[in-house]
């Protein structure tokens, strides 16, 4: 009678044209000496350990996986140049924890496909696959590869901008893995001056005023080339000159209904006009966003060439006054961060009737790569909530960090949560509804607002507010210090789909910001992970924290999903995230009471 050993056995489960499934899964067996033993082939000396089986179908029957992780690859043919495109699927079975599960899966993929060392061939591959579990990962006990051809393209390979991007491809003739990278960013460059540029940095610095001066002396852009798109601009109603301002401009409101009066300082308001709700905004189509959830609109704007200039919009929604704003400037700068505060503690100061606040807009999401019930996907809807069971907070900053040098971080952080979860109350109904098979609240006021924000867009340069396309949702997983390969999203179990097409999906779960964290993938994910975030705003702590020192007991940030890192990318879903967040945001005050007769 034999010893038995752990061995990590290969068998092929199925072939079919255009599709091959293996199976690699730990086995206690009888040691035998190496070569052939029967249908098998075992390895000796730096294998030793690793088993082949020779025939289909040997393996043990096959239980649910618990999580699945798909990735492309290219297939070129050195005769005709023409790619093949590949899934390659691998479907995990773990012994460890739960909580452990995605992160292990995650880790082993990425030493997988590392860009120093990836498989040249087929077999290098599944061997690779084999002496990772044999060395290491302990916790997978089973790994089912799935290898389906996708069909024939003559289009080379996309590649993100910023990153280098890992494209395995393999040499039809020769059976060589072929890995292209290259880093297609501008970063150092001029950015060469467009009128789509112009806008956005005009509607960035909304409602603070440019001038033509400043903007070709910062951008390096010409001068005489800015006034000629300046006058175009004016003509269009896109921007106006400021009369009592030369030389200084901002852009015209969009609305075609809402009354927008230029004042020296913010005239008072009647008692029974006071807003009991504020919203904060910091981008320009988050603001219209907001303001296409109200009614009955009034717009006043104090512009100044000197400090921050303000614009408040008062409206009715519901049975509910609101008064929205917008950061002149955001992002991870020392001057953003404070115009965030200032504005934030002007806003409530001036409105002293104010009891509940929203932040309102874009963010970034936190992906799942192997568990779609838990993945944060472009379009979808991320609220403030500390979940369940609470963890005691809705919002975290990342203050500081150390990282060593096998990558692994320690956090600095600062926590906020409001004295009271009415909010929060009132979005977890809201999501119970919907999960309860109840047609979404949000989506018939998304639908309203696109409608409405679309009879206002005349002119080609005005914002776009419809959903992308799908397939501009690509998601890319880190594999080294400046390469990335895209990944499937993954998909739900049999039976279970929680989302409908074209629908944002509601998640609730802590929001984060940081710029240590943000700029780096891997910090960001080891944040996310042991703080619970589900999604990255751009750097919105101070708003927070006004409001917090502003004595507002309820309060709750709502990001739509536009980008996988802060939301300050990917221009074409920010337009569409923002319309989605104001649309939840909606629906959750359509639930909240009557507020108290001001009389």
């Amino acid at each position: 009678m034999g010893t038995l050993e752990e061995q990590i056995v290969m068998t092929p489960l199925k072939k079919a044209p255009g599709c091959t499934s293996l199976l690699v899964e730990r086995q206690k067996r009888v040691i035998v000496e190496n070569g052939a033993a029967g249908d098998t082939h075992v390895a000796g000396g730096a294998h030793h350990g690793l088993v082949i089986n020779k025939r289909e179908g040997g393996a043990t029957e096959l239980t649910p996986a618990q999580l699945a992780l798909e990735f492309r690859v290219f297939l070129v043919s050195a005769q005709t140049g023409k790619h093949v495109k590949e899934s390659r699927t691998l479907r995990f079975w773990c012994s460890c924890a739960e909580e452990q599960q995605a992160t292990l899966a995650q880790d082993f993929f990425k030493h997988l496909v590392s860009p120093n060392d990836f498989p040249r061939d087929y077999v290098g591959f599944i061997k690779k696959i084999m002496k990772l579990m044999q060395n290491g990962y302990k916790g997978l006990d089973k790994i089912e590869i799935e290898l389906r051809q996708l069909g024939e393209t003559e289009e080379v390979p996309e590649r993100p901008g910023n990153k280098y991007k890992i494209h395995p491809s393999i040499n039809a003739n020769s059976n060589n893995f072929i890995a292209e990278s290259a880093d297609e960013g501008a970063t150092g460059k001029r950015v060469e001056l467009t009128e789509e540029r112009l806008m956005q940095v005009i509607e960035a610095a909304y409602p603070n005023p440019v001038t033509l001066t400043d903007l070709a002396k910062e951008r390096f852009w010409d001068e005489d080339q800015l006034s000629e798109m300046f006058a175009d601009l004016q003509t269009r109603g896109l921007v106006h000159a400021l009369a009592d301002q030369p030389g200084h401009f901002t852009r015209a409101s969009h609305s075609q209904t809402d009354v927008v009066q230029v004042v020296k300082a913010m005239p008072k308001v009647v008692a029974s006009k006071q807003p009991t709700i504020a919203v904060v905004t910091s981008l320009y189509c988050e603001k219209l966003a907001v303001d296409s959830m109200l009614s009955d609109t009034e717009t006043y704007v104090r512009f100044t060439t000197v400090g921050e200039s303000n614009v408040y919009t008062l409206g009715t929604l519901g049975c509910h006054r609101v008064v929205t704003t917008k950061l002149p400037t955001s992002g991870h700068t020392r001057e953003a961060m404070t115009a965030a505060g200032n504005t934030t503690t002007r806003l409530l100061g001036t409105f002293q009737q104010v009891e509940y606040v929203f932040l309102i807009g874009v963010g970034g999401g936190v992906p799942h790569y192997t568990d779609e019930s838990k993945h944060v996907r472009l379009g979808d809807v991320v609220v403030s909530h500390p979940g369940n069971p609470p963890k005691g907070y809705v919002y975290c900053y990342c203050d500081s960090l150390n990282q060593d040098q096998e990558g692994n971080c320690q956090f600095e952080t600062k926590k906020w949560c409001p004295k009271s979860l009415e909010l929060q109350s009132l979005a977890q109904k809201v999501k119970d509804e919907a999960d309860a098979g109840e047609e979404p609240a949000w989506l018939k006021h998304l639908l309203a607002a696109q409608v409405h924000l679309g009879r206002n867009n005349e002119s080609e340069s005005s914002i776009d507010f419809t959903r992308p396309s799908e397939e501009t949702d690509k998601l890319y997983m880190n594999i080294g210090p400046r390469e990335v390969i895209e990944v499937a999203h993954p998909v739900p179990s049999e039976g279970a789909n929680p989302r409908l097409e074209g629908c944002p999906r509601l998640h609730l779960g802590s929001v984060a910001s940081g710029r240590y964290v943000v700029k780096d993938e891997s910090c960001r994910q080891q944040f996310a992970s042991k703080n619970e975030i589900l999604a990255y705003d751009p750097e919105l702590d101070a708003a927070v924290q006004s409001v917090q020192g502003n004595c507002r007991d309820n309060f709750m940030s709502i990001r739509g999903i536009s980008d996988y890192r802060d939301g300050s990318r990917r221009n074409d879903w920010q337009p569409y995230s923002a319309l989605a967040a104001a649309s939840v945001m909606k629906a959750i005050v359509l639930g909240m009471e009557e507020p108290v007769d001001n009389e």
